[in-house]
């Protein structure tokens, strides 16, 4: 595991531990702070800390990767209740200089296939094909869920083997594409209107996108697992957006 691999993965523990040492991983005059509820620098994190009633935080960061200068992770988290989040780091010059992520409730059941919002395999594979798997997502997103092409859908999706570990949904495209339609016609369309950073390691690919959710405002993670030149498993979470009065920097949600 690289050197900053480590740092964030010691940095996310340490909301549990208490421990100070991994923030010193943290540029502490440069801290850009992307999580709306969450005042800018290393102060604003330290408010949010000091706000966690003692030994209360639990954090199991199952997954960490890394594109360039960003550090990315899916982690199990108990604070404030329990969560599904993604974290993306930036470092520069060999410091945390900058911080996005997205929450959603922890699902309380299973989904229809059984699978849960995180377990599935956690190892980065085929590495020199990262650039043709995001490539691959990012063609996906673009085409499919922001263009509306959905006839293109299996253009990327491998329909035999698709593994779906969002709660709501099971296996399978034919379950996808029927959400999708029940959420259309119910007046509640699920639209994808940008996508703003697309970042992977092998055979694991992080897109950041936002759009609308049940008439929200929203940002949409998903991680998706490629395997010959297709995508054959998906992992997200979706946060809504809050309103500009409500944020607690001014830095906004994206890149």
């Amino acid at each position: 595991m690289s050197t900053e691999k480590q740092q964030v993965v010691a940095l996310l523990k340490s909301i549990e531990t208490g421990d100070t040492e991994p923030v010193s991983s943290v540029n502490p005059t440069k801290y850009i702070q992307h999580n709306l509820a969450v005042g800018d620098g290393l102060a604003g994190l330290g408010a949010v800390l000091q706000a966690l009633p003692k030994g209360s935080a639990k954090v199991h960061t199952v997954r960490v990767f890394q594109d360039g200068d960003y550090v990315f992770t899916h982690t199990d988290y108990n604070f404030f209740g329990p969560k599904i989040g993604f974290d993306i780091f930036r470092f520069e010059n060999g410091k945390i200089v900058e911080h996005w992520d997205n929450l959603q409730e922890t699902a309380s059941a299973l989904n229809p296939s059984g699978r849960s919002m995180i377990d599935g395999p956690t190892q980065a594979i085929d590495l020199d094909k990262t650039l043709a798997n995001k490539a691959l997502v990012k063609a996906f997103l673009e085409d499919v869920l922001v263009a509306g092409r959905g006839e293109q859908l299996t253009t990327y999706l491998n329909i035999e083997t698709y593994l779906q570990h969002n709660p709501a949904l099971g296996d399978g495209v034919t379950a996808l594409i029927a959400a999708v339609e029940a959420m259309a016609n119910a007046g509640t369309p699920m639209t994808f209107d940008r996508v703003h950073k697309v970042l992977g390691e092998g055979n694991f690919v992080l897109a950041v996108s936002e759009g609308t959710f049940l008439g929200k405002k929203s940002a949409f993670y998903d991680l998706f697992r490629v395997e010959n030149g297709k995508i054959v498993e998906h992992w997200d979470t979706i946060e809504p957006i809050p309103p500009q009065s409500e944020w607690k920097n001014s830095n906004g949600k994206f890149f």
